[in-house]
């Protein structure tokens, strides 16, 4: 296990995306973005992703320097294509316009389909409440099939991630993301690469039986993911398969081929502008004092506060962002293969996290 500096990261991460023929700028957003999830405590969304995403690449299913297409335009409503782009970029740039829609009508209703992975959804709540609004994401995957439906003992979906951002006034906001699956699929790479074991409410074997074993999510014979909160967990991943990926056009997935490397995300997005709803002085107060009710609580064995979403990866970057950000030696060797592919050298890339 290393420690790296932020910035040293970003650089790394960095020559490994221009080497694959992005821009300057994309290269920049799409290893802030990696190294912003490692910050906030979402290593399964951080760098250890570039491996995947290299492998996407050479096979076809990421495209550089790609933007969103508009396929529909109701002005409120909104229809986007990804066009199979870095998801960092896409993500950022669909957030640009769906922002301005709700800013103009009071709300936007916007489909985005087939974007190459979007990565940690709520760094996009996270612009949305920036700009004073509400934010609700529905995200679907395609990709191999890696979480069990309820009752089901192989894997038919993806982590189908739902995510809210509310602002709230005079603090920072409220920022729910989280997989429909019991952990993200990361959180499984992650611990296998530690040689970790997992909970075995998290995951089934091969045939169908809980396990504890996290290679059963990352090489063959794959098992599968279950879903948070048994059928309520599965509810909700099949409301975000029908809505991000049935509803958006960018597809649901119903494929046995597990071959593809690809990582694509559909993601509906609602957003709200809540001085708009005449609401606003309603809406500042009540919502103070729900989460001053809430801190009231008393804090139960083992626990040191009552916290709200949001807050852990806050004091978790704030953490990282001092003490720097570790990474593990299979993860730091499988980032460092997936820059081999693309002609960067180890000395290169260990030059630059050492800060040459």
């Amino acid at each position: 296990m290393a420690t790296y500096r932020k910035d040293s990261l970003i650089k790394a991460v960095e020559a490994i995306v221009l080497a694959g023929g992005s821009n300057a700028r994309e290269a920049k957003i799409v290893a802030e973005n990696l190294v912003t999830a490692n910050l906030t405590g979402h290593d399964s969304h951080g760098v250890g992703m570039i491996p995947r995403y290299i492998d996407s690449l050479l096979e076809g299913g990421l495209v550089v320097n790609q933007h969103p297409k508009i396929m529909f335009d109701g002005g409120a409503m909104i229809s986007l294509d990804g066009q199979a782009g870095y998801g960092q970029v896409i993500g950022l740039e669909a957030m640009d316009i769906g922002i301005a829609r709700a800013q103009q009508h009071g709300m936007c209703v916007m489909g985005l389909g087939r974007a190459h992975h979007l990565c940690r959804i709520g760094q996009w709540a996270e612009q949305a409440v920036a700009a004073g609004l509400i934010s609700l994401h529905f995200t679907n995957v395609i990709s191999r099939s890696i979480v069990a439906p309820f009752g089901g003992a192989d894997a038919r979906f993806g982590t189908n991630p739902m995510t809210v951002g509310i602002p709230i006034p005079n603090e920072p906001p409220f920022i729910l993301d989280m997989a429909t699956s019991a952990v993200a699929q990361g959180k499984i790479r992650v611990a296998h690469n530690k040689r970790e074991k997992v909970s075995p409410d998290w995951l089934i074997d091969n045939y169908g039986k809980p396990t504890p074993d996290p290679a059963f999510g990352v090489i063959e014979p794959f098992g599968a993911l279950r879903t948070f909160g048994l059928h309520k967990g599965y509810g909700l991943a099949v409301v975000c398969e029908l809505l991000g990926g049935a509803l958006t056009g960018g597809g649901t997935w119903h494929s046995d081929d597990r071959s593809k490397k690809r990582v694509w995300n559909g993601m509906l997005t609602i957003l709200i502008g809540p001085k708009r709803m005449g609401t606003a002085d309603a809406f500042g107060t009540e919502t103070t004092a729900f989460l001053e009710s809430l801190r009231r609580s008393p804090v139960a064995p083992g626990f040191d506060k009552v916290r709200i979403a949001g807050e852990p990866e806050r004091e978790t970057r704030a953490k990282r962002e001092r003490d720097g950000i570790s990474v593990d030696d299979n993860t730091w060797n499988e980032i460092v293969a997936a820059g081999a592919k693309l002609k960067v050298e180890r000395s290169t890339l260990e030059k630059l996290v050492k800060g040459g």
